[in-house]
């Protein structure tokens, strides 16, 4: 069964080097990623059934024992965010085939495309902390390259913030693992929930793990390290943007979520005040950024600030629940943020703008498209009965459980301002008129949507459906996931097993 936790990060990281070779043929190119989209799909199921059946799969690569070697793991949480990977993935794959065009794919595309989901999936299933470093310099080498590769200013001024305030996430990053490996002698996760509990000097300790929530807050682009995000996230093509918003902040959420209830398993009670302001002032600074924004992607960039904020919540409170509330959070919001960003490109190729002020009367005209839009725009508000409701009313209540209510009251907020913003949207490019055209200029024609931008849109669409109406399984799914973080010991036995 080693093989299912490979596969994922190999099917991907094989199809960009060989799209390298076909980047010259724009045709073959887009075949080859939707067939690599489609078998990690296939992969990345077969990782999450067995995971879900038999528990904890651990892997040594190369056959050299725990802790020395290359370690790679799936438990409920990594496997259903590798499988998330791979439904975006193949979303993103079919909705480029309209909308990048040839000389975007001959600069190489679909490569960095590839190169990039490997990242994430191999960020997912990493057992060690240098390989975690690993796996995210590919990610930030291949982001780069899709935000620059049209050439743009706007793209290029996007992209030297985005990758300047990375670089120094890294930095931070390479400061903390020189640090606890001086410390502990190993980089292995496991190994790590070992010999962390033994330092004795608490102050040294704190102080290591507040730079690890600084090089993962850059990365999840939380409160006040989000500046990189809406300046670039709404600049390349929305392929690239969808993609973006629905993965990249996930990715340090979800090394937060590993770090803290696995390598730094330990109280530390400077941490319980920091991380709880944090999640609060990043929740409020995102919805009000949104608020002020009259541009569809920038809306959408400022909310995922917004709703990161929501899931740094859920681990700041640590408890079952609340990891529970997270990982559903998690869940929800990948597929309807992705799918968010795939809408607002339908609605340029059908009125060439994403300005609010030069959109409207898409309600009459496209009604369709307005139904793709309500449904994952409302539920990232949390209209009942969709996903969002549930996410944010778990998240909600683990606070209240945890007498955190002045917590509980800033999420509610944050929904009905989020409700705002949505209706915002709908209002200005749904419901209104469309805006008066002069007799001396003649309406600008635009081709209409292809199946292969609308086909992932009501896909995810159905995902979101599905995930609000059969709530009651995602939460149990996400309470077994929950019980596998608060129990670190079934990771270190997993890994570990006989040396433990």
């Amino acid at each position: 069964m080693s093989q299912l936790l490979i596969l994922p990060v190999i099917v991907p990281l094989t199809a960009g080097a060989v799209a390298v070779m076909l980047r010259k043929k724009p045709g073959h190119s887009f075949v080859l990623a939707f067939a690599s989209a489609g078998l990690q799909l296939i992969t990345a199921g077969l990782l999450l059934r067995y995971v879900y059946s038999n528990g904890i799969l651990a892997s040594q690569i190369g056959s050299w024992p725990a802790p020395c070697g290359i370690t790679l793991v799936a438990d409920r949480l990594s496997a259903v965010m590798v499988l998330i990977t791979a439904v975006i993935n193949l979303a993103v794959t079919s909705y480029s085939k309209t909308d990048i065009d040839i000389n975007l794919v001959r600069r190489g595309h679909y490569c960095l495309l590839q190169v990039l989901v490997a990242g994430v999936s191999g960020a997912f299933l990493t057992g060690d902390v240098f390989n975690l470093y690993v796996w995210f310099e590919v990610m930030l080498m291949a982001s780069f390259g899709l935000l620059v590769l049209g050439q743009r200013k706007s793209q290029l001024d996007g992209g030297v913030k985005y990758v300047t305030i990375n670089l120094f996430a890294t930095l931070l990053f390479l400061t903390g693992i020189g640090l606890l490996y001086g410390l502990t002698g190993t980089l292995n996760m496991a190994d790590l929930n070992q010999k962390i509990p033994q330092i004795t000097d608490r102050g040294l300790l704190t102080a290591l793990a507040v730079i690890f929530l600084g090089a993962f807050g850059i990365k999840a682009a939380l409160f006040p390290l989000f500046f990189w995000l809406p300046a670039s996230y709404h600049t390349p093509p929305v392929t690239v943007s969808a993609i973006f918003g629905g993965l990249l902040t996930k990715v340090g959420i979800y090394a937060l979520i590993r770090f803290f209830t696995l390598v730094f398993a330990v109280d530390m009670a400077y941490l319980n005040y920091l991380l709880p302001a944090m999640a609060a002032l990043t929740m409020v600074t995102g919805v009000l950024g949104a608020a002020a924004q009259n541009e569809f992607r920038r809306i959408l960039s400022f909310h995922i600030i917004s709703q990161v904020g929501y899931m740094v919540l859920g681990l700041s409170l640590h408890t079952r629940l609340a990891m529970a509330g997270t990982i559903f959070y998690l869940v929800h919001h990948i597929i309807v943020k992705a799918n968010l960003f795939l809408v607002s490109g339908v609605v340029r190729q059908l009125r060439g703008s994403y300005q609010l002020s030069e959109l409207g009367g898409l309600y009459r005209s496209n009604g369709w498209v307005a139904f793709l839009f309500f449904i994952p725009a409302f539920s990232l508000a949390g209209f009942p009965p969709l996903s969002g409701f549930w996410a944010k009313m778990i998240l909600i209540w683990a606070s209240l459980e945890s007498h955190q209510y002045w917590l509980a009251l800033v999420a509610a907020a944050v929904g009905l301002l989020t409700v705002y913003s949505m209706t915002k949207i709908w209002a200005e490019v749904f419901w209104k008129p469309a805006p008066q055209v002069t007799q001396t200029v003649q309406a600008p024609r635009f081709p209409n949507p292809s199946v292969w931008m609308l086909a992932p849109v009501a896909v995810l669409t159905g995902l979101t459906l599905v995930i609000g109406l059969g709530a009651e399984f995602v939460f149990k799914f996400a309470a077994q996931a929950a019980e596998d973080l608060t129990n670190p010991a079934l990771y270190v036995n997993a890994v570990l097993g006989d040396q433990n």
